[in-house]
């Protein structure tokens, strides 16, 4: 790699992993970890929560787009726990603790995903927050953490305003994978455009959105934000540190799934 693991400066964010572009006015983070298929180690979570602040912060731009590459945007968190890229003690952190969510949900300038392959845990809540999701038409959404024995209440708080409850409710406890088209008809993103297309019209919605009004826009964004719910930090940090995600994540990890998987309901392979 070109830069050796340190922290985030400027428009270094942290980690080899995630390179920050600058567009005119118009920033664009780039997950780029093609050999764990972008699955984000805790720096690489920072290091999206350290662009969003780095945008806000900056005279020059005015907008972020996060966007990945090759067919996948975000899987979620690496369960393998490779830190290859760790610069601090961040892997004694819980993950939640290194995650973008809030600076997303609270950012004054717009960010606007665009969503080219696999979007699932933490990178679908990451479209969610983002004020505009753009998704390819191979893009595909789900939500796996109870397989890993994780209870994200952070998903349980979003997703339902999102989408309803009862379909939350099919995604959060049957893990179901969700094609573009219908994560488009039930409001999961807004966009669908073709494969190839994703971060062009991403970039067009993030000018749209820039052109808009600032102090007026963050008072929308106030508002909108009032309908989510707020999520039960304390019931997820019992979870993560509980039994139920040792055994999720060493399923995982050998292709089998968890012991508390009936022996007439197992499948082959992990859930």
């Amino acid at each position: 790699m070109a830069h050796a693991p340190r922290p985030p400066e400027g428009d270094w964010l942290g980690t080899p992993f995630l390179r920050f572009e600058r567009r005119g006015s118009i920033a664009v983070c780039t997950v780029d970890r093609p050999h764990r298929r972008n699955a984000m180690t805790p720096a690489m979570y920072f290091g999206v929560r350290y662009a969003v602040d780095h945008v806000n912060r900056s005279d020059e731009l005015a907008a972020l787009v996060i966007t990945g590459t090759g067919d996948a945007f975000i899987p979620g968190g690496d369960l393998g726990g490779d830190q290859e890229d760790s610069w601090a003690e961040l892997a004694t952190l819980l993950h939640m603790d290194n995650t973008p969510f809030e600076a997303l949900r609270n950012s004054p300038k717009p960010v606007v995903s665009a969503v080219n392959g696999i979007c699932q845990g933490g990178g679908l809540i990451i479209a969610m927050l983002s004020d505009v999701a753009v998704a390819s038409r191979s893009a595909t959404f789900r939500a796996p953490e109870i397989f890993r024995g994780i209870a994200d209440t952070g998903y349980a708080a979003v997703l339902p305003g999102q989408i309803g409850i009862p379909r939350a409710r099919d995604m959060l406890l049957t893990g179901l994978t969700v094609d573009a088209p219908t994560a488009v008809d039930w409001g999961l993103v807004t966009r669908m455009v073709e494969p190839g297309e994703e971060l062009r019209t991403a970039l067009d919605v993030a000018a749209q959105i820039a052109r808009g009004a600032p102090k007026a826009r963050a008072a929308v964004k106030r508002e909108l934000n009032r309908q989510y719910e707020r999520m039960d930090r304390m019931s997820m940090d019992e979870s993560l540190y509980g039994p139920e995600p040792v055994e999720g994540f060493e399923a995982f990890k050998e292709r089998r799934n968890p012991s508390w998987v009936a022996e007439d309901l197992r499948t082959e392979g992990r859930l």
